[in-house]
């Protein structure tokens, strides 16, 4: 008897601890959180073929940085464990597993590549750890029915390519197009996007030639060779930054000169267009939804000048006139956003709820007008593009921006 009201005094000093500090009694953590740290994992190619990305990695490890040295997230200082991949999927899923089972994050944020992500994705909706905001515009990570634990972030490449499509009816129709695309499920989705953007008698007609490339391959050389030699007088150059700069730089060599259209992963200007020659990329037409540091049009941005003050202090070494800087930033902040709505609730089911709860999030360096949204049926973030052309030494945005059409397969 004394036992037991043993226990129920217990429990009533607890029930009044709780009353009087509710915030107490509403702390939830799984694995990875706790009152004073969050810790995030993140897998990047910072070695291999696509290690031009790797600045992506290393801004957003100084965005955190500065979200620490400002108090952290709702008092908790955010623990950035980032592993490289060499873009290699076994290496993906090695990684992975030492993120989730020896380190114990929170989630996996940010990691890079198609194939790559779709090498985890299986193991990381079975562990139900969120794979959250992947680095990859390929559609099938929008697929929230069959993988309720894996979201992405940027617009679709089949939104892309269907937006240069819709471009090249209205300005080019008679033009010949020769395509250069990653051997992937990313190059695979580019060109369902152009092929249902032109419609498939355009699609017959207009495309004389779709040359694959694989990551490992040395150049792309012979495939710039023979998009000349087909004839194509209109070029989809949908290529990683190294290869993307090998094209622009052997189609100048040898005097081929198609109107050029660059996919949006690699139309940063310090990362892909100064390697390949300033004058070589003048002229090229892409598509963005992101601040490019290099546009005048920025030049008196609030929001452009606030990047700049946070390259200065936290990431000096880094390369402003690359959009990739850009886009560790945005998705930095996206990330902290959705830690700051999850309050003391750090579950990895609240991070997806709340990641999946974004209303009409305006960061700075987005392009005016576009906005990140994320609701029950969606899970492309961000979903509006604007055209745009590399004039020189800088990017020039024209024309409205573009919506998506996006949804899930």
């Amino acid at each position: 008897m004394a036992a037991t009201r043993g226990i129920l005094m217990a429990s009533l000093v607890l029930g009044l601890i709780a009353a009087t500090n509710p915030a107490a009694a509403q702390k939830k953590y799984d694995p990875g959180a706790s009152d004073s740290e969050i810790k995030i994992g993140n897998i990047m190619p910072y070695s291999g073929p696509l290690s031009a990305y790797a600045l992506i990695g290393r801004t957003q490890a100084a965005f955190f940085t500065k979200i620490n040295a400002e108090g952290g997230v709702n008092g908790r200082k955010i623990n950035f464990i980032s592993y490289d991949d060499g873009f290699s999927p076994p290496k993906t899923v090695e990684q992975a597993r030492k993120l989730v089972e020896s380190d114990e994050v929170l989630l996996i944020f940010q990691s890079l590549g198609t194939p790559t992500n779709n090498a985890i994705r299986p193991y990381m909706n079975a562990k139900k750890v969120p794979q959250l905001f992947v680095a990859t515009g390929a559609t099938q990570f929008g697929d929230r029915k069959n993988f309720p634990w894996t979201m992405g972030w940027q617009p679709t490449y089949q939104t892309e390519g269907r937006i240069y499509a819709k471009y090249i009816l209205q300005n080019l129709p008679q033009g010949k197009i020769g395509v250069l695309y990653q051997n992937d499920d990313s190059g695979r989705d580019y060109l369902k996007g152009l092929h249902d953007g032109l419609g498939e008698e355009a699609t017959k007609r207009m495309i004389v030639a779709e040359l694959p490339y694989e990551p490992t391959d040395p150049t792309v050389d012979r495939q710039i060779v023979t998009l000349k030699t087909m004839g194509a007088d209109v070029f989809f150059n949908e290529a990683s930054p190294k290869f993307a700069a090998q094209a622009i730089k052997r189609a100048a060599e040898i005097g081929w000169k198609p109107v050029q259209f660059l996919a949006s992963i690699s139309n940063s200007v310090g990362s892909v267009l100064k390697p390949a020659g300033l004058e070589a990329s003048t002229g090229i037409l892409s598509t963005n939804y992101l601040k490019d540091a290099t546009d005048p049009t920025w030049k008196d941005d609030p929001a452009l000048k606030e990047w700049t003050a946070f390259m200065d202090k936290y990431f000096p070494e880094g390369d402003k006139s690359s959009t990739f800087s850009v886009y560790g930033y945005l998705t930095a902040q996206t990330m902290v956003q959705v830690l700051r709505q999850c309050g003391d609730e750090l579950t990895r089911e609240n991070v997806m709820k709340q990641a999946a709860n974004l209303k009409d999030l305006e960061l700075g360096m987005l392009l005016p007008g576009i906005k990140i949204n994320t609701g029950p049926a969606d899970y492309f973030p961000v979903e509006q593009m604007q055209m745009s052309r590399f004039n020189g030494d800088h990017g020039e945005l024209f024309g409205p921006v573009i919506g998506g059409e996006i949804g899930t397969q």
